[in-house]
């Protein structure tokens, strides 16, 4: 959904577009209108292509298997690569490694920021790093789960009595996520987690509002206004994100000045730390206080999402338009922001010389 709507926005006056697909088993595929024939099932009429490691190739190939030996033939010249790939692959630096060495601009966050943006458990090291607050937590092994569950239970209740939370490291869209209210709900929640990474986060649950807001840039980046997410159900599970079509966003964040300018440093100082450059989404927990249960408390930054949502109606998109950049300019400025970066990454010296 994200590259339909980039697809159907982008200028093609300004940009020649090559569309790459890429199937559930990591084949690459180029040809006319790879979207379209993805989703329809007739990705036999494309082709196999790929990317080389090598900076002299600054180029997509097409692959042409042959009977008994493959041949590759150049089909075109890439200036910038707009990698719209959410989670694993596409948003935790090995596709940001391969463009690396390939010497391709691409746009979004590098090797380093990429993969701690996706890795929960050392960002948040990263953040207390920074003195930028995080909600408590231990990071578990999938080798700790399947074979010393009770002791990893015993370490999940240090943190906090229930509710806690669950989640694979490595992962996004809410997948693999529990609000554990019971041993049996954490020692569930832990197996569960362990099937999609083999690092696992257990945190204290608190009551909170979350509120979001992005973030655009490179070494100057600069916020949007906050935004608030309403989902339909306990939390802002996978269900309530794509399925049931009932959580609201409210567009600006109903929160005082005070807090929205904070929510705005503390994401800027975030991306920094973590040496991001493009685009983030940033999420925030605003922990509700008071006999009504909705007075503002302490703020805690939740994660930072290098590839967010892209669609038209995605929050990243959304709050821009909402602080005056509208989505086609929007594609515009990080494209742009990569041809940036690369010239940045050009200045580098690769070759050491002594005067000896």
């Amino acid at each position: 959904m994200s590259a339909r709507s980039i697809l159907s926005a982008v200028n093609r006056e300004t940009y020649d577009v090559i569309e790459i697909g890429i199937t559930h088993d990591g084949a690459w595929l180029v040809g006319e209108k790879v979207l379209d024939s993805m989703l329809q099932g007739s990705s036999g009429l494309l082709s196999q292509a790929t990317i080389l490691p090598d900076p002299s190739q600054r180029a997509i190939f097409r692959i042409d298997p042959g009977r008994d030996k493959a041949n590759i033939e150049r089909l075109s010249d890439l200036d910038v690569v707009f990698p719209v790939l959410h989670g694993t692959f596409g948003e935790d630096g090995t596709l940001q490694g391969l463009l690396e060495l390939a010497d391709l601009a691409y746009v979004g966050a590098g090797v380093l920021g990429s993969s701690l943006g996706m890795d929960k458990g050392v960002f948040k090291d990263v953040m207390r790093a920074h003195g930028i607050p995080v909600v408590e937590s231990i990071v578990l092994s999938r080798q700790e789960i399947q074979s010393e569950m009770e002791q990893c239970i015993q370490r999940g209740l240090q943190i906090s009595q229930f509710p806690l939370f669950v989640k694979p490291a490595n992962l996004g869209s809410s997948v693999g996520i529990m609000k554990c209210k019971s041993r049996a709900d954490l020692m569930e929640g832990l197996a569960d987690a362990a099937r999609y990474d083999r690092r696992v986060i257990v945190e204290r649950g608190i009551d909170a509002r979350e509120i979001e807001v992005s973030v655009l840039g490179n070494e100057n980046p600069i916020a949007s206004i906050p935004g608030e997410i309403l989902p339909s159900r306990e939390f802002y599970s996978y269900e309530a994100k794509y399925i049931d079509d009932a959580s609201r966003l409210l567009i600006p964040a109903p929160i005082p000045p005070q807090i929205s300018e904070r929510v705005q440093d503390l994401a800027i100082k975030a991306y920094k730390a973590i040496d991001c450059a493009g685009m983030a989404r940033v999420d925030f927990l605003l922990e509700k206080t008071g006999a009504d249960g909705v007075q503002p408390g302490q703020l805690y930054l939740n994660e930072l999402n290098t590839i967010p949502g892209f669609t038209k109606i995605s929050m990243y998109p959304k709050l821009w338009e909402a602080s005056g950049i509208f989505y086609p300019e929007l594609i515009d400025r990080l494209i742009e922001l990569a041809i940036e970066r690369k010239a940045d990454r050009d200045r580098t010296e690769r070759r050491y010389r002594t005067d000896e």
